[in-house]
């Protein structure tokens, strides 16, 4: 089964929103917080190539930030994604 990842900073408005969107879906998360741990936002960036939190993984797809997430989920399309990748 698939798992949601969120990359975080504790007083980050935006991981906030995107964490309160997720558990609003009743869905269940990893989160990462990266404040203070360089290795692993400097481990995101290369991956993402992204500087900013959060970025949120479903499985092994990286959607992005909260605006991707919230855009995802306004087209109607974050439910297919779940869906597709089994995190349910």
């Amino acid at each position: 089964m698939s798992a949601i990842t969120i990359y975080t900073t504790p007083t980050c408005p935006y991981c906030l929103a995107a964490k309160a969107l997720l558990k609003n879906k009743g869905l269940s998360y990893e989160e990462i917080n990266v404040q203070g741990d360089r290795a692993t936002a400097l481990a995101l960036m290369e991956r993402t190539g992204r500087r900013t939190v959060p970025q949120i993984f479903i499985g092994e797809t990286h959607v992005g930030g909260f605006d991707d997430l919230n855009a995802l989920e306004t087209a109607g399309n974050l439910d297919p994604l779940l869906e597709a990748s089994a995190v349910r």
